[in-house]
């Protein structure tokens, strides 16, 4: 099958595109990450999330250390094609590198960013170390 789709995305500078992945059950926007082409056609061809690391500059696929997988439902690109929306399934619950549900557990009341949902499991026992990030 051609890859001519890929073209439709308006890839940044870099090549990369936000892809934001979304609980499709519930909505919650879980996490947000980069693709480049490789990372989106992989996503599309395994139905699992496939992302580029901006820090140690490889793909990454979730869950290669923890576990926590995400499958795919339904892909989607914006009105100005610079945003993936991924509907997923979260397997094990756990999207955010700090063992919580979503990496948006953070709030911000009266001025100070409170933490409102809890860590479901610990980095130490997901990733046998400590955790350095996404």
């Amino acid at each position: 099958m051609s890859d001519i789709w890929l073209n439709k995305v308006n890839w940044s500078e870099e090549g990369l595109v936000p892809a934001i992945a979304q609980d499709a059950v519930t909505g919650r926007v879980l996490m947000v990450a980069w693709m480049d082409r490789e990372a989106l056609k992989l996503t599309w061809q395994t139905n699992e999330a496939v992302y580029w690391s901006r820090s140690r500059k490889k793909l990454w696929h979730k869950g290669e250390e923890s576990g926590h997988y995400q499958k795919i439902k339904e892909i989607l690109l914006d009105c100005d094609g610079d945003v993936i929306l991924l509907k997923i399934e979260q397997l094990g619950g756990i999207a955010c590198h700090t063992g919580r549900e979503s990496c948006f557990y953070s709030r911000l009341e009266s001025g100070c960013w409170k933490e409102v949902d809890p860590v479901l499991k610990s980095p130490g026992e997901i990733y046998k170390k400590e955790p350095g990030g996404k």
